[in-house]
């Protein structure tokens, strides 16, 4: 479809076998194999692998591209500024103070990093960017060497060309581009959001344990984009911005690398909107815990522990009795970021703004603010719609992040006085308190 914008195609399903071929070079994939000694309509078949040659078939990831030039014909990489994306988690003091930056911030096109852990190096760790842009990427595209990206628009859209196709993104919406592919980014205004960076590991959904075969973030709901190409030279240069080892580097080719006529296979880029979540909450009594939310998550070695989980906290009934029904004050072994797209979040009304974000670090107290305290420990628990018009989410990960330079000093909307939200709290207890007794 050369009119992509206003015809978009996917193809429907989570980590399935998907095969595509433009539809203006019908029979391009071959057939019975994947590496004939001469592909249909001249194409060279090129393999992008995203997990080792052995392992097992549940987690084996690769894709085969036919393509009209192979990506290997390029110049040598030099490297680049990588203005504020860092993996140097060592720049400013550890602080286990609860960190909030406000939702506007003027800074210079690209990914800011907020906070991270671990190594590309060794495959093990997570990053946590912020991306402003209202500019394109002309005759550019990016490549991850290091990771997986999960990207969240949370001001307007953005339409991503992939090898495999394109995509489509709006704020609510999510995608995640996977180590190794190559992509472009075109927007229509000043856009911004947040990028979850893993190492090492590919997101997959949750399990669902006694929930059953239906519920949380169905795969069905998980679209792929189709096959789409072009043959076009760039006679000024096209470049290839390469993150790799958390640098970046750039080469330079003369054709585009969107040039992948057919495609086939099981490793992909993907999106995801975020209003196909079907919610499991609390019908009873007391609060779930919010782990009942995630949409994606990318496990660690570990069972049952994440190197991180995407959350999201979305539009639902609270029909709790006798319970505290926003969330619950907490100290967790776990790193927790809030973002915040759209609405009001419910444990902090005022002060947190769609585009900030809040880093809890690991055992660090967090919760309700005075206000929300007080209001829902006297509100009538009569069923109530939560979160109407707010659309929250949650990076959660098993690692104890630092926060960057740029987090805590550069972007200079740092909120310090945060942890003043808090101060409202006062004390309630009674050691005359009885029971109320029941007469009958």
């Amino acid at each position: 479809c050369t009119g992509f914008i206003s015809c978009p195609d996917y193809l429907s399903g989570f980590g399935n076998e998907f095969s595509s071929e433009d539809p203006r070079c019908p029979g391009a994939l071959p057939k019975g194999q994947n590496s004939p000694q001469v592909c249909p309509y001249g194409l060279y078949a090129e393999q992008l692998s995203g997990s080792a040659f052995t392992c097992p078939r549940p987690t084996n990831k690769r894709s085969w591209f036919y393509r009209i030039l192979p990506s290997v014909r390029h110049k040598p990489y030099t490297t680049v500024d990588n203005g504020n994306l860092t993996e140097t988690w060592d720049e400013m003091h550890p602080d286990p103070n609860q960190v909030e930056r406000d939702g506007e911030c003027v800074c210079l096109c690209g990914l800011h990093t907020i906070c991270g852990a671990g190594d590309t190096k060794t495959r093990n760790g997570i990053s946590i960017h912020m991306f402003t842009c209202n500019t394109s990427m002309i005759d550019r595209c990016f490549n991850n060497s290091d990771g997986d990206f999960l990207i969240v628009p949370q001001q307007g859209k953005i339409l991503v060309t992939t090898e495999f196709g394109k995509m489509m993104v709006e704020p609510k919406e999510i995608c995640v581009i996977q180590q190794g592919m190559r992509f472009s980014v075109d927007v229509f205004g000043d856009t911004r959001g947040y990028v979850l960076e893993v190492y090492g590991a590919h997101f997959e959904l949750p399990d669902l344990g006694p929930i059953g075969a239906n519920g949380l973030a169905n795969p069905r709901d998980f679209l792929t984009p189709v096959a789409w190409y072009e043959d076009r030279e760039v006679a000024n240069g096209y470049t290839v911005i390469n993150k790799y080892q958390g640098k970046l580097f750039s080469s330079q080719q003369d054709f585009s690398p969107f040039n992948v006529v057919a495609w086939h296979g099981n490793y992909t880029p993907y999106k995801y909107h975020l209003s196909n979540f079907m919610v499991m909450n609390c019908v009873a009594f007391d609060h779930a815990d919010p782990s009942i939310f995630t949409v994606l998550t990318a496990k660690s070695t570990r069972p049952g522990v994440a190197i991180a989980d995407f959350v999201i906290f979305p539009p639902r009934w609270g029909v709790a009795d006798h319970t505290f029904r926003p969330p619950y004050y907490h100290r967790n072994c776990m790193s927790e970021f809030m973002g915040l797209i759209e609405g009001h979040y419910e444990a902090k009304e005022e002060g947190f703004q769609p585009g900030g974000g809040s880093l809890h670090s690991m055992m660090t107290p967090h919760g309700p603010d005075g206000a929300c305290f007080e209001k829902n420990s006297t509100a009538p628990l009569k069923p109530e719609r939560v979160a109407e018009g707010t659309m929250a989410f949650m990076f959660e990960s098993s690692f104890s992040m630092a926060v960057t330079k740029w987090g805590l000093e550069t972007c200079q909307k740092l909120d310090k006085s945060y942890y003043k939200c808090w101060e409202p709290l006062r004390k309630h207890f009674d050691p005359n308190w009885r029971p109320k007794r029941i007469t009958t």
